[in-house]
């Protein structure tokens, strides 16, 4: 291997930042930078990388968060953004990357995980991971325990206006776990990264419950990506307030919804672009189970 440089840690070295976003567009076709400017690449996320010079040419980063299971609290980091330049393929940098952040963290943290695409499934198993299957979770309206009509008004928020800016920072920081089977704590500078970039078209604010919701339509299909409040809330009550204008048939969950219902169907996934891998494998009280998609780093 060339003498590359070891660096992490470098969200204050403009020139290295740069270069990581300039390879993260390169390869995942994600620009970063309104996030950063923003400040939200705070200590909670570390990347790893090695350097040519100025450039950054392989990466592997850490977020460190809580995660909630079934009462129970976790430290746990997930490694995220693992990518290296075309011209640096093959030279077996991701998997030193790999073996320095478990070799720096696997004592001081519960388990380590990630979510990996199917060109990778072999490779992390070589590091410990454990592949654990997740599993779909979707309703039926024509099931859903309807309640009084409510005069509820969904409120789309707008990312680039102040008031509803700061509102999305409040809500992100003081979250509650969107489940007590599985759910996330201390993750803010990922949610908000789903705010600024992934969703943020796709965001709405129901007042009279105090609750942000992320969700789209398509055609008779809802897609509820996160519900996002300060305290526990009833889905029903939620989900009554987002297919009251009608058309919606079925509502799939990006979540592990907490919802006693006989009518909920579940299914082990079995094709999906994000394959989780744990090290060591976390033990779920429960067989169905998905990490929240604005978890994912």
């Amino acid at each position: 291997m060339a003498n590359y440089q070891l660096v992490s840690d470098y969200k204050f070295n403009k020139t290295y930042r740069e270069s990581f976003n300039e390879l993260a567009k390169l390869v995942f076709g994600i620009d970063f930078k309104k996030w950063y400017e923003e400040g939200w690449w705070n200590d909670n996320y570390i990347c790893f990388s090695f350097a040519d010079g100025d450039q950054i040419i392989t990466n592997a980063s850490i977020s460190k968060m809580s995660i909630v299971s079934n009462g129970k609290e976790y430290h746990a980091i997930q490694v995220g953004t693992v990518m290296t330049h075309p011209d640096y393929r093959h030279q077996g940098l991701s998997g030193k990357l790999m073996n320095h952040i478990i070799n720096q963290y696997e004592k001081e943290y519960d388990f380590i995980y990630l979510f990996a695409n199917d060109t990778v499934l072999d490779f992390y198993p070589k590091f410990g991971f454990k592949r654990v299957k997740e599993s779909s979770f979707s309703l039926n309206i024509s099931d859903l325990k309807r309640q009084t009509e409510k005069t509820n008004m969904l409120r789309r928020l707008d990312i680039n206006n102040e008031n509803d800016y700061n509102m999305l920072k409040n809500f992100a920081a003081e979250r509650t776990p969107i489940s007590s089977i599985l759910g996330v704590k201390n993750n803010d500078h990922l949610l908000m990264f789903y705010f600024i970039l992934a969703f943020n078209d796709a965001i709405y604010y129901i007042e009279e419950e105090d609750v942000i919701v992320l969700f789209k339509q398509e055609g008779t299909h809802l897609h509820l990506f996160d519900i996002v409040s300060k305290i526990r809330v009833d889905i029903d009550t939620i989900l009554n307030c987002i297919v009251s204008n009608g058309g919606i048939e079925t509502v799939h969950f990006y979540f592990t919804p907490d919802y006693e219902d006989k009518n909920m169907q579940t299914d082990f996934i079995t094709d999906s672009v994000d394959v989780l891998f744990v090290r060591p494998l976390l033990k779920v009280p429960t067989k169905h189970f998905l990490f929240p998609v604005t978890s994912h780093a």
